[in-house]
């Protein structure tokens, strides 16, 4: 009798014939692609996270009010599939009308909408790099060409980017994972000149000196994504925006998962603009520590961009990272490290509290003093 512990014997096909691809029918393009990698998530509370640039502060009282009330009555239904209520209230906030605005699973959701909606096999997608990598994925999933355009050192918005002639050109702003924020006269002129249409991802926006969210009011090939998981602190809810002229949003919704939004995602998010002011009290603090934390970073000798989102890149010329990375999370340190070549001299650090950063410098400083 076989044991309940030995596996059954698998149906092998003899060494001699050749082995067919498993799982058979899956596209080539998806076959030769390598999935999107996100930052570490440990299921423990034995780290600091600082590496998926998720909000150190709570969200709003009145978010978790809203919730528990929610939670009590209506979950065996479906969600409105439109997110009505929730577009209302970001109309009123945002200045638009509903019919500029479009609720995803995530900001992620959106730029996966975008891509069905625009994309064929062979159309060209162009961004900048070194920029979101998830762009790149989105693109290979759809069989499209990628044309990317290397940022300067100074990561300056390169002015080639216009002379792409790009079906989707995205332009992460702030840019991430740089954290450089460019003049919105320069977005503005961008905008003027693209050949077609322009996707400016603003998921750190709340955290910057300027936004570029008007441009949608004055050009209709522009479209602003924004999310709730960053000033908002939901990362954990998934919600996400995109305004657009309203052609636009009615050719997204067209290729939108039917339910794409969950009934309590919803509520948190519409809970979160209507206490607007708790966001703006936490993006403060956050501005205030990364001001801190770039000074101390660059007190160590790093190179510290100028950021304008709730995180900093911090980068030893010359002098790969990953050994730090690795000696930080000995020390109960989560932040992001890339083994691309472009970025393997540097450490992307999310802004935490001004507990966790001091806890993070004192250990900086002791791995630098031993290394």
């Amino acid at each position: 009798m076989q044991s309940r512990h030995e596996p059954s014997s698998p149906p092998f096909l003899p060494s001699s014939t050749p082995r067919a691809e498993f799982p058979p029918g899956v596209r080539p393009a998806i076959r030769r692609m390598a999935g999107y990698v996100p930052g570490e998530q440990p299921q423990d509370k034995r780290y600091i996270k600082l590496n998926s640039n998720e909000n150190p502060y709570p969200p709003s009282p009145h978010v978790i009010a809203s919730l528990h009330e929610a939670i009590t009555d209506g979950l065996q239904l479906y969600p409105d599939p439109l997110a009505n209520r929730l577009r209302d209230t970001a109309a009123r906030v945002y200045g638009f009308p509903r019919e500029n605005i479009i609720v995803g699973n995530g900001s992620d959701d959106l730029l996966t909408m975008l891509m069905r909606t625009f994309v064929d096999p062979g159309d060209r997608v162009a961004f900048p790099t070194p920029t979101y990598s998830l762009y790149d994925i989105l693109v290979a999933m759809q069989e499209g060409q990628v044309v990317t355009v290397p940022y300067p050192p100074d990561f300056s918005l390169p002015p080639a980017l216009a002379e792409v002639g790009a079906k989707l050109t995205f332009l992460c702003h702030p840019n991430a994972p740089s954290g450089i924020l460019h003049p919105l006269a320069e977005v503005e002129a961008l905008a003027r000149t693209i050949q077609g249409m322009l996707v400016i991802d603003e998921a750190y926006a709340d955290f910057a000196n300027e936004q570029a969210l008007a441009l949608v009011h004055r050009y209709p090939q522009v479209v602003v994504l924004r999310t709730f998981s960053k000033s908002f602190s939901l990362a954990g809810m998934r919600v996400g925006l995109a305004f657009a002229h309203p052609d636009v949003i009615a050719e997204l919704m067209k290729v939108k998962d039917s339910y794409n939004v969950d009934r309590l995602s919803i509520v948190a998010a519409t809970a979160a603009l209507e206490d607007y002011a708790w966001m703006r009290q936490n993006v403060a603090k956050i501005r205030a520590t990364r001001t801190r934390l770039k000074a101390a970073l660059r007190g160590f000798g790093y190179l510290v961009y100028e950021s304008q989102t709730n995180f900093v890149l911090a980068r030893e010329p010359g002098v790969r990272q990953e050994g730090l990375y690795d000696g930080l999370k000995a020390h109960g340190f989560l932040v992001r490290y890339f083994s691309a070549p472009d970025l393997a001299d540097c450490l992307r650090i999310t802004v935490g509290t001004d507990e966790q950063i001091d806890q993070l410098l004192a250990a900086l400083h002791e791995l630098r003093r031993s290394a």
